[in-house]
């Protein structure tokens, strides 16, 4: 180590009391994390490219510094969907460290990898206070028994006025009007159930029928329209 003239020249003082870092809640004890190894907890981290054209949430589960478990999902860019799955490759096995240096193909996840590094090194994360954090796998739970990323999508015009497309229950196939044309409801179709029933082997348009189910004054309507073709 090299050491200027101005410094070699000062006369030594000595370094009072250390007490650490302080400590940061992780899955319900409190950490002095003073090395990656240190850092445990399933936490999210949202990021967007430059162009912002898309999004990605990206939920790690990461025990003694090491990531076990990735959910990558991502929101307006059919190139960003691949890059998830590259990333999804990428991530798991590597220390938190490793994963903040490493490009992760697109920048949205980049981004979202740098939000959650923060809230996780900061203690954060979504079981700072659970005892013993969460089991592997804990993240498939935010995607429900479809298995399918909770997404809203909805269009609007101030010629024609909003449509619904696709909801948390599922992809909107109707959209219930009073007689003042205004929204009451709307008819969706689960997609995953749909696709579960088909794959037992129930006939396609019987698992549609199965699959759809409907929100708000959705009896009482008026008339019904179809969001995408109306």
């Amino acid at each position: 180590m090299i050491y200027s003239t101005e410094v070699q020249n000062m006369c030594p003082v000595a370094k009072g009391a250390y007490h650490g870092p302080a400590p940061i809640p992780e899955e319900g004890k409190w950490v002095q994390a003073k090395e990656i190894k240190d850092i445990s907890g399933l936490t999210h981290g949202v990021g967007w490219c430059a162009p912002q054209q898309g999004a990605c949430k990206l939920t790690l589960n990461v025990k003694d510094g090491i990531i076990e478990e990735a959910l990558v999902e991502t929101l307006g860019c059919s190139g960003m969907t691949h890059s998830a799955a590259m990333a999804s490759e990428i991530l798991i096995g590597k220390t938190l460290l490793e994963a903040l240096n490493t490009d992760l193909v697109c920048d949205a996840i980049n981004t979202a990898m740098r939000e959650l590094f923060l809230q996780i090194v900061y203690g954060r994360t979504q079981t700072a206070f659970s005892e013993g954090g969460l089991p592997i796998g804990a993240s498939l739970e935010d995607l429900g028994k479809g298995l399918r990323s909770q997404v809203g999508t909805m269009f609007a015009t101030k010629e024609k006025g909003p449509r619904y497309l696709e909801m948390a229950e599922g992809y909107c196939t109707r959209i219930a009007l009073n007689k003042d044309d205004e929204i009451i409801g709307y008819e969706f179709v689960n997609l995953g159930k749909m696709m579960d029933a088909i794959k037992k082997g129930v006939d396609a348009n019987e698992a549609l029928e199965k699959a759809k189910g409907h929100y708000g004054q959705f009896d009482a309507a008026v008339k019904y329209i179809d969001p995408r073709h109306e």
